[in-house]
């Protein structure tokens, strides 16, 4: 009572001045706002933008947790300290502290740098313009440690949290005003502005960077090679793991993006909550699914050869699409942002079946960078309000012609 007691005398004494937004937004990220309504409402409810934002954190937690270990197993496996799984989640060489300690003390620190560094910009906007803080980096701050490499180092997140919320969201009115994803303008950052941290067979393993340079130096050790299976099947490479590690996600990747298993009961948690949209989520899939059977038909009918740069994703199954890289996490956690998204029902439909389709088109026809969900999404999130436009202009004129025909 003692904290919130001061907290309330702090609004109390800031109370219409520029510093006010920052104690009124601790107070409300503690505690139930003191303001509430109690009559004259025509609805209520018990869900709000708070309680919105850490439902859809509680369903990524699993894919935090499931990281932390698979960040330390990935490492001790190519240092040749354990063997692979092959029990999967039953298995006592991956679930053991040792592999959780390794994780955690790289992943923990990239939470603290995107929920620090982004909540400060939220901050100091709300001063600087004089309104309350806004929630909605809430969910960015989770998305971001998830979608980037183990070893980013933390001045360049902090830079690229910088941009993505100053120019994916501040500079169009903040919250809910946004056309781009914050979580993947961020991401979109990084590549483009140091794009050797976010690709290659290096950046995905623990100490693997530091290694390198450590051989590069002329000490004796052995190197460290994680590459993901789209780096290794766009170089027209063997893939090396079984559908089981794709699934359950013992494979290197980005920290959250490798299980799709956790990443599918991510996704119903938050359609049973009516959070996310199961429409976009079912419809990206099946666009995904379709261009991979369209690449798959090309390499059938001979038109591309094993000589081709193009044939190692082309000739992939077109369901493996759906398992390995980002795909499932962008289309569970990103595509169905309900800012960035279509928000009509037939243009949720429309949108989710182009981000899969142009997903998997990127993925194939990009080699230097097989990972195509981020673009996609980040073009849809361009076109929906497009999408939305022509799809209330339809149906406007659907009920325009039924009225000249009951009035005929």
């Amino acid at each position: 009572m003692g904290l919130k007691n001061n907290l309330h005398n702090l609004k109390q004494k800031y109370k219409g001045t520029k510093m006010a937004p920052a104690f009124n937004a601790i107070h409300t990220f503690l505690y139930l706002p003191d303001e509430t309504t109690h009559n004259g409402t025509h609805i209520k409810a018990a869900d709000d933008l708070k309680r919105t934002m850490n439902t859809v954190i509680m369903a990524m937690v699993p894919c935090l947790l499931f990281g932390m270990f698979n960040a330390g197993y990935q490492h001790n496996l190519q240092v040749g300290e354990i063997q692979a799984v092959t029990s999967g989640f039953f298995s006592p060489e991956f679930w053991t502290l040792d592999n959780f300690m390794i994780g955690f003390w790289k992943i923990i620190p990239l939470v603290i740098v995107s929920y620090g560094v982004g909540l400060a910009i939220e901050f100091i906007f709300a001063v600087i313009k004089g309104h309350e803080v806004e929630e909605g980096y809430l969910v960015t701050g989770m998305l971001v440690p998830l979608i980037v490499p183990v070893d980013i180092p933390l001045w360049m997140l902090a830079v690229a949290v910088i941009f993505g919320v100053v120019i994916g969201k501040e500079v169009f009115g903040g919250t809910g005003m946004n056309i781009l994803n914050p979580a993947l303008t961020i991401r979109a950052f990084l590549f483009f502005a140091y794009p050797t941290w976010m690709s290659g067979d290096k950046v995905w393993v623990e100490g693997a960077v530091e290694r390198t340079k450590e051989i590069a130096a002329g000490a004796n050790l052995d190197a460290i090679s994680g590459e993901t299976i789209l780096g290794t099947l766009a170089q027209g490479k063997e893939m090396t793991h079984s559908v089981a590690d794709m699934f359950l996600g013992f494979i290197p990747g980005s920290v959250g993006e490798t299980s799709t298993l956790l990443i599918i009961l991510g996704g119903l948690f938050l359609v049973f909550s009516k959070i996310g949209s199961w429409r976009i989520m079912l419809s990206s899939c099946v666009g995904a699914l379709v261009m991979g059977l369209i690449f798959n038909g090309v390499v059938s009918s001979g038109w591309i050869t094993e000589t081709s740069k193009f044939y190692g994703l082309m000739s992939t199954e077109f369901w493996h699409h759906l398992l390995i890289g980002g795909f499932a996490f962008g289309t569970v956690f990103m595509a169905t942002d309900p800012v960035t998204a279509s928000q009509t029902t037939k243009g949720k439909w429309i949108y989710g079946f182009l981000v899969g389709f142009i997903s998997i088109m990127i993925r194939v026809f990009n080699p230097a960078y097989p990972e195509g969900v981020m673009l996609a999404i980040l073009l849809m999130n361009v076109f929906a309000p497009t999408i939305d436009h022509y799809v209330v202009q339809g149906n406007v004129k659907k009920r325009m012609k039924r009225l000249k025909a009951k009035v005929a």
